[in-house]
């Protein structure tokens, strides 16, 4: 893959690019994903529209009443660059570790690393030490700007595993705080000239085990889910204010809260936490127009009867996993929102296959944005025709690049991303979810798809949410055990399971029954708030 000159004196994120023919086919087929050599993404999202909008147009806003305009995002933004090149002596091509829940220094800090030159490496205030070394192992950062409230584990990895790393808090009191540090600086920076496809965001993926992979993005990359998703797809409007739940480390949040903000001249609404009836209250008190969250969080928030505090909501956008029919429908009919579903990766950076509006096929995923294409692969890596189950594979203008890892061959076939989804398509291009490839089910030589029986258990009116894995069995090979959470007040005893068994037979064919219960307080999530599977087929599996 012939790259443009780079902007980068450190050359190690081109150094560990996968080779050549392991990557993905990169294509840009419509006329806002053709870029010049020469782009800085920090300079697209925060200066055009500071300049193009005005400097006192709202950017970003917290539940405590704090606003941030575009012309103090810029400064603040700039004060930063100012701080890593002048006192912390970054050098274009450095990482930069971030570490903080949504807030606006967070922005600011994600932007000014852009434009000092730097890689940002986005990581969740959740992580603890033993999930943030392998990461800084691998990554290799020369600065830390982490929230003085997540500095201890920060702290603890420096001292474990990277003793030359810099460490700089902010929000505090203390005198080596970068806010203290940026309020010393002039706010006049010029962006570093990097080349479009120079690298701008190292993304640990979430969810996994082990060594974490971590996906590469370019500074055209940042542009390209906008001009696909987000302009074509999302469309939001100036006068939007938009929540997300994701943290800006998730890349769904990144995309929902600053590039497509900042871009559509948005303002961001930024929360550190909120449980989803929290989320619902936030989006009634403060007007917020357009929310992206979890299915779990819509679920939660229309099983607790808070729907109507979504009423003024223009746009939901839901990702991460599936969103159940029942749950879809409960909010098209109450408050006429329909939902946007989509499917992204971190490999991917955000979304690719999504519809709205009227392209809604309620239960489907949707098609390929404008600027994806997609197809179903069988077991051998043939495209299979529509109606057959296979393996979900995508191209467009951004794709799976692995920081130095030999997983990039399982992820890219034939040029193809390959998710790790299983998908069906039918033959008006439309795309159907059936399970994660490594959440079906073979039970008695029955193809059972997890979230298909997740999402018949969820309508039972005892159960808060659940979970489905396979448990081994001596006779079927495997069986269907769901993990239950249930509501509070109602048995976790066998007649409620039996009442779970029979609804679940009403509602889907009944081999696909969960033949296993097992009743738990909470299902285990990552910090984004995906479910982690994993984990409870340890579980079953006698492991964990």
């Amino acid at each position: 893959m012939k790259l443009s000159p780079s902007g980068y004196a450190d050359t190690f994120a081109r150094d560990h690019l996968p080779p050549d023919e392991l990557w993905p086919v990169l294509e840009f087929t419509t006329e806002l994903l053709q870029y010049p050599e020469r782009l800085n993404a920090a300079v697209e999202l925060i200066d055009r529209q500071a300049d193009a909008l005005g400097p006192d147009r709202p950017a970003l806003r917290t539940p405590a009443g704090e606003v941030w305009s575009y012309g103090e995002l810029r400064l603040r933004a700039n004060q930063v660059a100012q701080v890593l090149t002048e006192d912390l002596g970054l050098v274009p091509g450095n990482r930069v570790l971030l570490r903080s829940p949504n807030n606006p220094w967070t922005v600011a800090a994600w932007l000014g690393v852009l434009k000092a030159g730097g890689i940002v490496v986005t990581t969740m205030a959740a992580l603890r030490a033993r999930e943030l070394a392998p990461v800084v192992e691998k990554t290799r950062p020369a600065v830390a700007l982490v929230d003085h409230r997540f500095l201890d584990e920060v702290l603890a990895v420096r001292d474990g595993v990277a003793p030359d790393l810099v460490v700089v808090g902010y929000g505090g009191a203390a005198d080596g705080d970068l806010s203290r540090r940026s309020a010393a600086k002039s706010g006049r920076f010029t962006a570093v000239d990097t080349a479009a496809d120079d690298v701008a965001l190292f993304g640990p993926t979430s969810g996994t085990t082990g060594v974490p992979k971590v996906t590469v993005h370019f500074h055209r990359d940042l542009l390209s889910i906008d001009n696909t998703f987000g302009r074509c797809t999302l469309r939001l409007r100036p006068d939007d204010l938009v929540a997300c739940t994701a943290p800006l480390a998730f890349t769904f949040g990144l995309g929902m809260l600053v590039v497509f903000t900042l871009r559509a001249g948005a303002c961001a609404f930024l929360t550190e936490t909120a449980t989803p009836a929290e989320l619902a209250q936030l989006v009634a008190d403060h007007g917020v127009t357009v929310l992206a969250t979890a299915p779990t969080a819509y679920k939660q928030i229309v099983k607790s009867g808070r729907v109507q505090q979504l009423s003024g909501l223009r746009v939901a956008v839901s990702a991460g996993e599936h969103i159940a029919p029942d749950v879809w429908e409960r909010l098209r009919d109450e408050v006429g929102l329909r939902v946007v579903d989509g499917i992204g990766a971190t490999e991917m950076l955000h979304i690719f296959i999504s519809a709205a509006d009227d392209d809604i096929r309620p239960g489907a995923t949707g098609r390929p944005v404008p600027g994806f294409r997609a197809t179903v692969l069988g077991p051998d890596g043939e495209e299979v025709p529509p109606g057959a189950e296979g393996r979900l594979a995508v191209i467009g203008p951004v794709g799976c690049r692995y920081l130095d890892d030999e997983r990039q061959a399982d992820y890219v076939v034939n040029g193809w991303n390959v998710t790790g989804d299983t998908f069906t398509r039918d033959a008006d291009g439309y795309f159907w979810y059936r399970a994660r490839s490594d959440n079906m089910i073979v039970s008695s030589g029955y193809n059972i798809a997890g979230p298909e029986v997740e999402a018949a258990v969820d309508t039972h009116p005892d159960v808060v949410e659940s979970a489905v894995v396979a448990a081994p069995d001596a006779e079927r090979g495997s069986v269907v055990c769901a993990f239950v959470v249930l509501r509070e007040g109602a048995a976790a005893d066998a007649a409620t399971a039996r009442s779970i068994q029979d609804h679940v037979k009403q509602q889907i064919a009944p081999y696909k029954y969960p033949r296993e219960i097992r009743f738990i307080d909470a299902l285990p999530r990552n910090p984004s708030g995906k479910l982690q599977h994993f984990k409870l087929r340890r579980i079953v599996e006698g492991t964990s």
